[in-house]
């Protein structure tokens, strides 16, 4: 069944179905990063002195606090690529040992004995090694008359999810009050080529038909006319008085 392309309207969304979609109006060419490898860097690091390791970091311990009482959260982490050093590996130059330098940081909430919130603030210096990463060189070379414009078309690129795993204020050698934290998190680690790639297309993307919407301001006590009753009591941890004959196991019946 032939699909009438005057009744498509194209627009992004799901592709649920197929054989609903028409034949594309043209094949279009552009330039987008392609990604040719990719590895996941997972990480759960504690406070401990000396060199960093794969497990600990001496930089997860915060200054002298001033009368801590209670660690909250942490938020706003964020990652920066500082180096990379790309080795290429002998017997294929196009795989290549990666030495990662970057640092993450973040802000620590506790609460002092005056029942204030403040904020300490963490920076994390890590280098990772990646023995074998598939980062082949651009065998085209670009130039631009615009300045800002990336001509590196080779990009290492990393992309990061982080958490305070744990929080604990304790006291160190000297005498004061530290805060420790125990950081995890995952990083992926991009290869990414910018090249041209050939893809089917329908047209530009349509103007939006649908208006922005507002959120109207209502009156907080109509919300709360209309919100359901809570429950008062947690739901209660009981088991069974007696058996389901449906869950009986054969062996019990052997």
């Amino acid at each position: 069944m032939s699909i009438n392309f005057k009744k498509f309207v194209p627009k992004p969304g799901l592709v649920n179905k197929q054989g609903r979609l028409p034949d594309p109006a043209e094949l279009v060419c552009i330039e987008v990063p392609k990604v040719f490898d990719q590895c996941l860097i997972k990480r759960c690091l504690v406070y401990a002195e000396g060199p960093d390791t794969t497990t600990t970091d001496c930089e997860l311990r915060s200054d002298p606090l001033i009368n801590p009482k209670r660690y909250i959260s942490s938020k706003d982490f964020k990652i920066s690529l500082l180096n990379v050093d790309k080795i290429p590996l002998k017997n294929n130059p196009d795989f290549k040992k990666i030495v990662l330098h970057y640092l993450i940081s973040f802000y620590a909430d506790y609460i002092d004995c005056d029942g204030r919130t403040k904020s300490e603030f963490f920076e994390i210096n890590r280098v990772d090694v990646i023995g074998k990463f598939y980062c082949p060189d651009s065998i085209s070379q670009a130039t631009t008359t615009l300045e800002e414009y990336q001509c590196d078309k080779n990009i290492i690129k990393l992309e990061m999810v982080a958490d305070a795993l744990n929080g604990e204020i304790l006291t160190d050698e000297h005498g004061d009050e530290v805060l420790d934290i125990t950081l995890g998190y995952y990083i992926i680690v991009k290869c990414e080529l910018v090249v041209q790639l050939l893809i089917p297309a329908y047209d530009y993307c349509p103007v939006p038909r649908v208006p922005c919407e507002e959120e109207p301001e209502e009156d907080p006590c109509e919300i709360f006319e209309r919100a359901p009753i809570p429950k008062f009591y947690p739901d209660q941890n009981l088991e069974p008085l007696f058996p389901d004959p449906d869950c009986i196991d054969e062996e019990d019946i052997l």
